[in-house]
């Protein structure tokens, strides 16, 4: 699997990769308000999610496309880069539409091999990063799977996220971390770069240090 840089311009290499934004994005007040106290910290990518899967429905499932628009604001007004989570066909065109940099595949859709693949064919031939967290189950098969199918689709800008994984066993962190998992993956994929999720991994903003 061919692996190359996912650092977008204007990017510092010798730096700690920070991305950083609302878990949802909610109204535009909000984002960029957020945005602009995150880029006054130095932070250069901006993420937030526009449609959000849920476990059960009659919740909030995201603001869907106007939040683009709020994205597209936050690039013009903060040179932030963006960055939002793909699950379908759709979700790829309308981000592609609204100029978004970077895109991530959340933890439920990286279960799906059909929703992977209706990903990776979308984004055929275009030259965009893209994040794939890890699956909310320990199965690292399924998450290496989710590379390969992008990686034939010719996708070479690739990265993970470990957000740590599901356990039905009361524990100090949200999801597990199962350290051994993403480790696994770096030692298959040397030039795989990982990236943590403290805030998923904790649930708790007072143990995201020690994440």
């Amino acid at each position: 699997m061919e692996v190359e840089s996912i650092l977008l311009s204007g990017i510092d290499e010798k730096r700690p990769l920070v991305i950083s934004g609302p878990c949802s994005a909610e109204t535009e007040e909000q984002v960029m308000q957020v945005a602009r106290e995150l880029s006054s910290m130095g932070v250069k990518i901006f993420r937030a999610g526009i449609w959000k899967p849920r476990t059960k429905p009659g919740g909030f499932e995201g603001v869907g496309s106007i939040g683009l628009k709020w994205l597209q604001r936050i690039k013009e007004e903060t040179g932030m880069l963006v960055v939002t989570e793909v699950a379908t066909k759709k979700h790829v065109i309308e981000a592609l539409k609204h100029d978004i940099d970077m895109l991530w595949i959340g933890a439920r859709t990286t279960a799906n091999p059909f929703a992977v693949q209706e990903i990776a064919d979308t984004l055929k031939g275009i030259d965009i990063p893209v994040l794939i967290k890890n699956p909310v189950n320990v199965d690292l098969e399924l998450w290496i799977g989710a590379f390969e199918r992008l990686s034939n689709a010719g996708i070479t800008r690739l990265g993970a996220i470990h957000r740590g994984f599901s356990s039905a066993d009361k524990n100090v962190y949200r999801n597990l971390p199962q350290w051994h998992i993403p480790i696994e993956l770096k030692r298959r994929y040397p030039d795989l770069p990982i990236l943590c999720d403290p805030s998923h991994i904790s649930g708790n903003r007072n143990l995201i240090k020690t994440i």
